[in-house]
Parts: C-alpha cells; sequence; structure tokens
C-alpha cells in the first residue's frame, strides 16, 4: 500500500482555484521532487499534507490516515520543514530541540536526539543562539526539529533555497540518509536538486498535474542525433517515422542533425542502415538526451499554448 495517497486535490482561496484535482502516490521509500514555478501549487499541497490547510475538495491519505479527520496521526508519523522555518533566534540550539522533542511527545530517548543533532552535524553549535548561525546552519536546525521523532514521511519544502554550494552538497547528502529511514517529499522550483536527489519527480503547474514518472522515463526520447559527412537532411526526412530533421552544427567536415520520432519509434538502427546504403561516413549515432530542465519547459510551453 502506498504510504501517501492524494486523490482529486483541489484548494480555493475565495475566488482563486490554486489546486485543481491533484492526484498521485507515493511508495515508502521513496524520495519524490515536487515541481513547479512559483505559485504552481506546490506549498499549498504541502500544507494540506502536513494539515495546516483543509482541501476544499479531495483526500489526502499518509500511513493510511485522513489529514482531515486524523491530523493528530498524521502529524505524529509526519515531519515538516516549511520554506522558512519557524525558528526562535534567542534560543539555544539544544534549548529549541529539547522544548521541540517535549512539543511532540517524543520519549526521554538521548539516541533520538543524538541522532537528529548529529544527522545534522549541529553538535558543535549547541549552545548557540539559533539567531547567530548562517543560515544554512538554520536550515539544519529546522530539520533537525523534523526528525527528532524518526518520521515515516518528511516533506522539505525548499529545503536548498538560499544556500551556498557547499551547504547544498551538505543537505543533499543529508536527504539521502534520512531516506534510509523515511519516505521524503522534496517541494521545489530547483530542477538540479531534483536530479540530485530524487527517484521520481511530479511536476505542477497552474495547480494542475503535468507530469508523474521517474526522472529516466521522463528524459528518455526516441529522437535520436547523427553526424555524417553529407548533406543527408533529405534522405533522413524519408525514413518511416520520422517526423522533422533538424541540422544543429557542422564541424570537421561533419553535418550534425537531430532526428525527430514521430512516436516511440526507434531510429538508430534505421539510420544506420540508410547511412550504409548512402555510403555515409558516420561520426556520431545516438539516442537523443534531453534534461528535466527541457522537460519542464516543453510543458510550461505546452501550458501556455493552451
Amino acid at each position: 500500500m502506498a504510504i501517501i495517497e492524494v486523490e482529486g486535490l483541489a484548494k480555493n482561496y475565495g475566488p482563486v482555484r490554486a489546486l485543481s484535482g491533484v492526484s498521485f502516490q507515493v511508495e515508502k521509500g521513496e524520495i519524490i521532487g515536487l515541481l513547479g514555478p512559483n505559485g504552481a501549487g506546490k506549498t499549498t499541497t504541502m500544507k494540506i499534507l502536513a494539515g495546516y490547510l483543509q482541501p476544499s475538495e479531495g483526500t489526502a491519505r499518509i500511513a493510511g490516515h485522513d489529514v482531515v479527520e486524523e491530523p493528530l496521526e498524521v502529524q505524529q508519523r509526519l515531519g515538516y520543514l516549511p520554506e522558512n522555518a519557524p525558528l526562535y533566534p534567542d534560543m539555544a540550539v539544544q534549548e529549541y530541540l529539547l522544548m521541540m522533542a517535549e512539543l511532540r511527545g517524543v520519549p526521554n530517548d538521548r539516541k533520538l536526539l543524538s541522532d537528529a543533532i548529529f544527522g545534522t552535524g549541529l553538535q558543535n553549535h549547541l549552545t548557540k543562539p539559533i539567531g547567530a548561525l548562517s543560515k544554512g546552519f538554520r536550515q539544519r536546525v529546522g530539520l533537525a526539529q523534523a526528525i527528532l521523532h524518526k518520521p515515516e514521511v518528511l516533506i522539505l519544502d525548499e529545503p536548498t533555497n538560499g544556500l551556498d554550494p557547499n551547504q547544498i552538497l551538505e543537505i543533499r547528502a543529508l536527504i539521502q540518509r534520512l531516506a534510509q529511514h523515511s519516505t521524503i517529499i522534496v517541494s521545489t522550483h530547483i530542477l538540479p536538486e531534483v536530479e540530485a536527489t530524487c527517484h521520481r519527480a511530479i511536476i505542477v503547474m497552474d495547480g494542475e498535474l503535468q507530469a508523474d514518472a521517474k526522472l529516466d522515463e521522463l528524459t528518455s526520447t526516441s529522437n535520436a542525433v547523427v553526424a555524417v559527412d553529407k548533406d543527408a537532411k533529405a534522405g533522413l526526412s524519408t525514413l518511416k517515422g520520422v517526423r522533422s530533421v533538424e541540422e544543429i552544427g557542422k564541424s570537421d567536415g561533419f553535418r550534425r542533425y537531430r532526428v525527430v520520432a514521430e512516436k516511440d519509434q526507434e531510429l538508430c538502427p534505421m539510420i544506420f542502415d540508410l547511412a550504409r546504403k548512402e555510403d555515409w561516413r558516420l561520426a556520431e549515432l545516438r539516442p537523443d538526451s534531453r534534461t528535466l530542465e527541457s522537460v519542464f519547459r516543453e510543458l510550461a510551453e505546452k501550458g501556455a499554448a493552451a
């Protein structure tokens, strides 16, 4: 059974429709990237899952518990780091974490507290006021309070926002470690974060679900790139299943083309056979690749056109 189940989720803010019919499931142990531009509905989705907001329509369940009907059961199993973690700058790090452990009803278990502190690298900063820490370490304090109770589900809203490159790498490594005992949703608009840490991406735009797939499935394509020593555009265009041929460069006497397939047509074998038949010299022949950024841009363009 999926540990997170979202069905037909919708949220209205007065006349504004922030979410519309969003549905997805998350299996135990997955790291999911919830993607979308600013204002797409990511944070609204996270707040509904965390029990901060109630949906206008639809249902959401975590570990079998409805977020509206059983909020305490959900929150006992959930760790949540909002984009701007609500910290107390005058409190020392250890004082704050002890307070959060008490509020969460965490047993007086030194190991749980120690795991959260060492897991986030805060062991040398326990007596410092939170307000005196760098933004990266304040982010770690927020993460530590979210994992104090070893939650089954961990929701991180923009966890690397505003951090420097070294801090970003440290947070990425921490997320990978946390995934050993938690299912994680990372909400972000920073695509490299998803490529670096997540197994799967859920893309929301204008409050609607636009894509939900593993990263390799999202970025795979049937298109091909070929470089030959002749003007091959006309010949490549005659191949069955080819939608278009675009010349994308020249170098060392070779012309490079991107050959776009109609659907799931396997183009490389046909291109190889054509090159041999036409006696073309091949410098390159490979499946085309695309990044998560290009997928994101395609979806945005389709949405704008619609």
